[in-house]
């Protein structure tokens, strides 16, 4: 089996995604269009078998790696052993979970170097595709609705001239990349810690700074009932004789 020199191995978002891609198509196929030749092929009697989708989108079925450790993570090992004890959808089914696990393993061995937005992106990237256990087991692919919560959501909180509070709530998949690059300068005005999407933001309405919400000790939900919000600054100036 031929394993691809570390090299030419994939480095950007886009690449390893691709990469991801190419291995995936070619299991599916082993797994759907080639069923028949897959299963003959995964022979109980052989020794310790395994499936690999190469970056070509093709399919292989062989002995595991013989390097230790492994240049790339190895997919489950000794499939063909359990294939005549299952029924063989049930069979096809447990090698799909399996091969899913094995894709995100490699993909993110391919990604080790990403940054936390980065490794994000990629992950939403792959997300949006169906897994090998729902092609092969037929399930529709459902994709999640946006959900606004202090858990699943990237937020910050502006207020207009009559100091009502609006919420611009981004889902947990999507990427903010652009809304780090727009406020990429923005630093707290308590910790001076440079603005990051994945953290709860609020902006004094007087002075117009930006705060991270824990360091003022103001959540979400505290906001929404805010009127007109003062940092701490601003409100012991307006306590001063």
């Amino acid at each position: 089996m031929e394993m691809a020199a570390i090299s030419s191995s994939p480095r950007t978002v886009e690449e390893i995604f691709k990469d991801y891609s190419a291995r995936r198509s070619g299991i599916v196929r082993a797994l759907t269009y080639d069923v028949d030749e897959f299963y003959a092929t995964c022979d109980p009697e052989k020794e310790n078998l395994c499936l690999y989708g190469h970056p070509n989108e093709t399919w292989e079925v062989t002995l595991p790696a013989e390097e230790v450790p492994p240049e790339l993570p190895e997919p489950a090992l000794g499939i063909n052993f359990a294939r005549d004890g299952m029924h063989r959808r049930d069979w096809l089914s447990l090698v799909a979970v399996h091969t899913d696990s094995w894709l995100l393993a490699v993909a993110f061995y391919f990604g080790a170097r990403l940054n936390r937005n980065e490794r994000k992106r990629l992950f939403s990237m792959i997300n949006e595709l169906p897994t090998v256990f729902e092609v092969v087991t037929e399930r529709k692919h459902v994709k999640d609705k946006p959900v606004d919560n202090g858990n699943k959501s990237r937020s910050s909180t502006k207020r207009t001239s009559d100091g009502q509070a609006k919420s611009t709530p981004r889902a947990y998949d999507e990427s903010y990349a652009e809304e780090e690059d727009e406020h990429g300068e923005t630093l707290c005005g308590t910790c001076g810690g440079n603005y990051s999407g994945d953290e709860f933001w609020i902006g004094c309405d007087i002075c117009e700074r930006w705060y991270h919400g824990k360091c003022v000790k103001i959540t979400p939900a505290k906001a929404e009932s805010i009127k007109q919000y003062k940092c701490p600054s601003c409100s012991t100036k307006k306590g001063r004789p």
